[in-house]
């Protein structure tokens, strides 16, 4: 489909661009080694060598064999990936929530990459960069036809290095370029606030290293505000994963002890376990339960759960976990539908192997690979309705996912996301404003106050058009 508008996930950039994976970090590397193909390696050894000798020009061995990895595990699934020596380093970094870059988080319009929001003291902030704010060059380089993994990718760098980001700014209706040094920027995952009095707001971004003692620390500071809570929303929305440490430690922070969070199963015996509520599941390194801290009334405070189509893999762990456990009630939109964990095998101190290894199954044992989690109340984005819903990627709609048994493709759903994205389109041509959704926890956020009504057993606007979207399967 080759439409002008693409709508994207909000990522932090440094993190990793896309990755929408519940990671494992505590692999090891295995020492056994399946038989080995021999015809097809030696076709493989005679490709390699045909090129060596009769290419056009000469060709480095060692990029030749990372390509020649780097293919044959690309097309296994949309997860797994081989890491060479810098992909891995900014994998690692990823994971830690600190990254070297200008500190903005960004999104995709019109194929330029749009500042969602300067992350606060970063250099982009001091900068002057503003929220709305299109890149249009990075350096030397024209923005238009990058990826958004390639403007990541650009933007980032080593510290105290300097970057040129050419800008427009459409409410000036100027461009003028903006030189900023790179420096080490810390993501905080978890934000929170009080919405109105007895009723607080938790934002999970992404599971990262520090996710469950930034929570822990932010559900603290709202007790101190108001000890007597009455109703929480955790917020879940365009949170593409991570660890699965931290999915089940959030989720036990909220679940009674030892009740089932999550199960996996996968061809090897390691990938066959059940994660439970309990603090040997989720603690990493040793050290104590950074539960601990949090107040008994966590696991008894009516619950809502803010998920939507970008929702995936970790985040829909808990999600999944607490509806099946019947501790919260899910509202938004059906989620992005990753059921699958990936493990990270080293191969040296500087290369490793994301694999798949493992189908993730919720407390009832509801595999919600390609399908994701249906909400028990569904929410348009905003009070006119959905406009960006149809156009948003799920894993059904990725390349060679993991195929579900027994489902067949939605026909509806290509001719929904097309039609979609030509009503914008003409918008766009009629020099008509689209306007931007509301930045989440922000008193515009309709999603969000339609949580606080469930909580206060108020009405809820519920939506009249969304539908359940079927689990499928590709074509090969």
């Amino acid at each position: 489909m080759g439409g002008k508008l693409k709508v994207a996930g909000f990522i932090a950039l440094g993190a990793l661009a896309g990755a929408l994976g519940t990671i494992q970090l505590t692999a090891f590397a295995r020492n056994t080694l399946a038989p080995l193909p021999l015809e097809e390696l030696q076709q493989l050894a005679a490709v390699f060598g045909m090129i060596k000798t009769d290419y056009v020009e000469p060709v480095d061995e060692k990029k030749l064999i990372t390509d020649a990895i780097s293919g044959m595990v690309a097309g296994l699934d949309p997860h797994s990936q081989y890491f060479d020596k810098k992909s891995f380093k900014e994998f690692r970094e990823g994971t830690t929530g600190r990254f070297v870059g200008v500190g903005i988080e960004i999104g995709m319009e019109d194929g330029l990459v749009k500042v969602v929001s300067p992350i606060e003291g970063s250099p982009a902030f001091r900068a002057g960069i503003r929220a709305g704010d299109l890149i249009t060059r990075i350096d030397d380089t024209a923005v238009k036809g990058l990826t958004m993994d390639q403007a990541v990718k650009r933007i980032r760098g080593e510290p105290n290095t300097k970057i040129t980001l050419m800008l427009f700014r459409k409410s000036e209706s100027r461009s003028f370029p903006v030189t900023i040094t790179r420096e080490e920027i810390r993501v905080q995952s978890v934000r929170a606030k009080m919405i109105e009095p007895g009723y607080g707001w938790v934002r999970v971004s992404q599971f990262q290293d520090r996710t469950v003692d930034d929570f822990v620390r932010k559900v603290d500071d709202l007790y101190k505000q108001d000890p007597n809570l009455k109703g929480l929303v955790l917020d879940l929305r365009n949170d593409p994963g991570g660890l699965l440490e931290g999915a089940v430690a959030l989720s036990a922070a909220f679940l009674p002890a030892d009740v089932t969070v999550v199960t996996t199963n996968g061809q090897i015996a390691e990938s066959k376990a059940t994660f439970k509520a309990a603090p040997e599941y989720y603690i990493r390194r040793g050290g104590p339960d950074p539960l601990r801290k949090l107040p008994a009334s966590i696991k008894t405070i009516p619950l809502v759960v803010l998920v939507n189509e970008g929702s995936a893999s970790a985040s829909e762990i808990v999600a999944g976990a607490l509806q099946d456990q019947k501790r919260a009630t899910i509202m938004g939109a059906q989620t992005f539908g990753k059921g699958s964990v990936q493990t990270v095998r080293p191969l040296s101190g500087e290369t490793a192997l994301k694999i798949t290894t493992a189908r993730y199954y919720t407390p009832s044992g509801r595999s919600i690979q390609a399908k994701g989690i249906v909400p028990d109340v569904w929410l348009d984005e905003t009070a006119e309705g959905n406009l960006f819903a149809a156009l948003r990627l799920r894993e059904a709609d990725l390349e060679k996912h993991l195929g579900v048994p027994d489902e067949k493709k939605d026909e509806a759903r290509e001719k929904a996301r097309e039609e979609a994205r030509k009503r914008l389109e003409e918008q766009q041509a009629k020099a008509r404003e689209i306007k931007p959704l509301p930045e989440f926890g922000s008193a515009d956020d309709f999603q969000l106050a339609q949580a606080i009504n469930q909580l206060r057993g108020r009405p809820v606007t519920v939506s009249k058009a969304a539908v359940e979207r079927k689990a499928e399967v590709k074509t090969q």
